[in-house]
């Protein structure tokens, strides 16, 4: 018996998953929408992607959203931290870790004030 074939899909660089978790918390109304880039930085990741939702249905809205671009580009998350609470999600794919919040949990974590010296990536959104 011959095992199916499966199409591989192209591996994602660091840089384009970080777009691709953009574009898709944009396409869910994401706002705030930074893509730190810590290479330099730190040996945790490449990127940073830091979005702000409006509560913690539109948290989970933008998990959800995030969850399903990445796998469609054949990432699944290492590991996810805060789904439960919502007010603060974590999604590690390795090289890029996307960080969801309410907007009060992002104000008082503060990683843009943390991680002030990592340049931002220009995510040229596109509208709609």
């Amino acid at each position: 018996m011959q095992k199916p074939q499966t199409s591989q899909l192209p591996e994602l660089s660091a840089e384009q998953a970080a777009r691709t978790v953009a574009s898709a918390a944009d396409s869910k109304k994401g706002t705030d929408i930074v893509a730190l880039h810590v290479t330099e930085l730190t040996s945790i990741a490449d990127y940073f992607v830091l979005i702000t939702g409006g509560s913690t249905t539109h948290v989970n809205a933008l998990f959800e959203a995030v969850d399903e671009a990445m796998s469609h580009a054949g990432r699944e998350p290492l590991h996810v931290e805060g789904r439960g609470e919502a007010n603060w999600i974590l999604m590690d794919y390795g090289d890029v870790v996307v960080h969801i919040f309410l907007d009060e949990a992002r104000g008082f974590y503060g990683l843009e004030r943390l991680w002030g010296d990592a340049p931002k990536l220009d995510l040229e959104l596109l509208p709609g």
